[in-house]
């Protein structure tokens, strides 16, 4: 009886590396597949060379075949030009969301596949439980760790089919095993940030790509403190870079981002790190995908994340006839951007996701676009 194939994405790293050699342990026949998604090393700051020759050394120690295939184009249209337009609209996006439902575990699962894969596999620290009912999508062992923020809007027919090996893992564990097995990686650094920016300066990169307009900076009240150097630079409960520290008419309690007047291109800061004016403890998010296909009742108390690596927060959810949600915080919480995901859990489950659209405080009126009226959802990839 031959034995299954374990496609593995390989990235060049630590963790996919220890993916692949565990599935060769627990007795699957197992091929590599290095995927790249941006064309583009003119700079120097792209480091898709290397990882390949990363990748290809650790399938030649351990003895697998590795496929390489390019995905720019479509990286481009499902997710670049996405990143783009919610800058252009003074959002702050997160395209690794994206990325992982549209490219690594859409077209990218697809050609892995048509390689002849049963299973596809790769190095993201988060667990699948497979049953009767369809897969279930769980947080890592590590929860320092856990990815499964980025993985909420990932297709339940995709996870079906997906293998995490080192979900169970710590960190320290995955890089201790690499080491015994003398793989070229074993120390090799993580990535950070968004893959196809690098190490390069974000602000140098985006404005390769949208025009920046300078404006003023306000205070909540009207008065004129500084200058920024374009809306898109900033996000909220932003601190660093605002360039007006120091002022004789201000104590010297920190500056924040609070808010984007997109119509007036004026950034709205306050001084204090938990000022009202970056409070809430409401929102409503759009777009929102869940593993079991449907949400769990229209109406439900869960926890949630509004950034990754956020501990879960105590909320009740409201599911409207469009399938927006409405959701209710039992803490304020700080900073909630809009572009950003709210991911939905109950106990080590992800529950699924969506866009948030709106932010507001309950204490002062109704949330924006609730059940009764709700929000005219914005373009997202579908």
């Amino acid at each position: 009886m031959s034995r299954p194939l374990a496609i593995v994405g390989m990235s060049g790293g630590v963790d996919s590396s220890v993916a692949a050699w565990t599935l060769l342990q627990q007795g699957f026949a197992v091929q590599g597949l290095f995927m790249s998604n941006w064309d583009e090393d003119e700079d120097g700051y792209c480091t898709a060379a290397q990882d390949f020759q990363d990748a290809r050394e650790v399938c030649r120690q351990l003895g697998v075949t590795l496929h390489k295939v390019s995905f720019a184009g479509e990286y481009r249209d499902r997710v670049f030009r996405y990143f783009l337009d919610e800058y252009r609209a003074g959002r702050t996006p997160n395209p690794d969301v994206l990325c992982n439902r549209e490219i690594k575990f859409g077209v990218c699962f697809d050609y892995a596949r048509r390689l002849g894969a049963d299973w596809v596999a790769t190095g993201h620290y988060a667990r699948v439980q497979q049953g009767p009912s369809g897969p279930r999508l769980l947080k890592a062992s590590d929860d320092a760790k856990d990815q499964s923020y980025f993985l909420h809007a990932v297709n339940a027919d995709a996870l079906a089919r997906t293998l995490f090996p080192i979900g169970d893992l710590r960190k320290e564990e995955v890089r201790r095993r690499a080491q015994a097995l003398a793989l070229n990686v074993f120390d090799k650094k993580d990535s950070t940030g968004i893959c196809f920016i690098g190490e390069r300066p974000f602000a140098q990169f985006l404005s390769q790509y949208l025009p920046a307009r300078p404006g003023d900076i306000e205070t909540a009240d009207g008065r004129c403190v500084g200058r920024h150097e374009g809306l898109m630079f900033y996000t909220l409960g932003q601190r660093q870079g605002l360039g007006i520290g120091g002022r004789v008419d201000a104590d010297t309690t920190p500056w924040y981002v609070a808010e984007k007047d997109l119509a007036r291109n004026v950034l709205i800061v306050v001084q204090g790190h938990d000022h009202p004016l970056l409070q809430t403890d409401a929102l409503t998010a759009t777009h929102v995908t869940w593993i079991a296909g449907h949400p769990p009742a229209e109406r439900f108390a869960c926890t949630a994340k509004v950034r990754y690596r956020q501990h879960d927060q105590d909320c009740e959810v409201d599911v409207s006839h469009s399938g927006a949600c409405a959701v209710r915080f039992a803490a304020l919480q700080r900073a909630v951007t809009p572009g950003q995901y709210v991911v939905f859990y109950r106990g080590d489950e992800c529950l699924g996701g969506g866009v948030i659209e709106q932010t507001a405080r309950e204490a002062q009126g109704a949330l924006p676009g609730h059940l009764a009226a709700d929000p005219q959802p914005r373009s997202h990839p579908v």
